[in-house]
């Protein structure tokens, strides 16, 4: 299927672009640009990522499902490819802000055309100030970063270094008044040391969907609905068979058989994803 280039006017769309600082003049894009509804959220962190990065990314980004949220990222390695991943995954739109141009052949990496064709066939968007066959270089993806950050109603920042470039992005969100979200991590890892420099000097922390939601300003949706077992996994599901009834952590490994450090591990996710709702120590299910 073939995506033609087209361009338009910042002051046309997206409408948040044209309040920063140095707007870009023009725009070209591929693709579906998002609805003037649509609450954006720009996702940066490491290309390095680890495996929890990649367990934060999937569980905070299903448990948006269903919401009018557009993720936006940037095509890298690492974390921008597993937010587009799981946009695509959970149906979600998904919207491409690379460091180049958006031509197939500029596409940057271009490991990533392959995703970055899936993204305009799921209803997608690449976007780039740059013209269209402009091969990324050095300084592009700093400039780049502006729109990340100047795009979106809030940033979220998912495992980065002390001077890790995503970064930049972060800084531009607080410079644009826009909300800045962290997923804390580990004290011990110099893959959290950025993410940590940011909650010292007040951004929010990200435990859950809700605290995007919140950030975002949705309202969690409250029309019950009928949890359907076989989108879960076989542990997911054991553990939604014991909350017939709201139960602790230790009353479910009991139950599970489980050892309570393998079931602790397995709620976190279950929370992320936003399966299962925790309220002083006592789990309960979503619906």
């Amino acid at each position: 299927m073939n995506f033609p280039i087209h361009d338009v006017e910042v002051g046309q769309s997206p409408a948040l672009l044209a309040h920063i600082p140095d707007p870009p003049k023009t725009l070209n894009y591929r693709g579906v640009l998002p609805s003037p509804e649509m609450k954006l959220l720009t996702i940066v962190g490491s290309r390095k990522y680890t495996s929890y990065g990649k367990q934060v990314i999937d569980g905070l980004i299903a448990g948006l499902r269903g919401y009018n949220i557009g993720i936006v990222s940037g095509l890298a390695l690492g974390i921008d490819s597993l937010a587009h991943e799981a946009a695509l995954k959970n149906n979600l739109y998904t919207l491409v802000i690379p460091g180049g141009g958006i031509d197939d052949s500029v596409i940057y990496p271009a490991s990533h055309k392959k995703l970055a064709h899936r993204i305009l066939e799921a209803g997608g968007c690449l976007l780039s100030e740059f013209e269209p066959t402009f091969k990324a270089t050095k300084w592009s993806f700093p400039q780049r970063n502006r729109l990340q950050a100047g795009i979106s109603h809030a940033t979220l920042l998912i495992e980065a270094a002390e001077k890790s470039g995503t970064l930049i992005t972060a800084r531009l969100a607080t410079d644009y008044n826009r909300e800045l979200l962290v997923v804390p991590g580990s004290i011990f890892s110099k893959q959290h040391a950025g993410i940590h420099q940011f909650l010292k000097l007040g951004a929010t922390p990200v435990t859950c969907a809700a605290d995007i939601l919140e950030a975002l300003q949705i309202k969690p949706d409250q029309t019950p609905t009928t949890m359907t077992l076989p989108q879960l996994s076989d542990a997911e599901a054991a553990v939604i068979a014991t909350l017939d009834e709201p139960r602790t952590k230790d009353e479910i490994s009991r139950a599970l058989g489980e050892p309570i450090e393998k079931t602790t591990q397995l709620l976190m996710m279950m929370e992320l994803g936003g399966l299962v709702i925790c309220d002083s120590g006592v789990y309960r299910t979503k619906h």
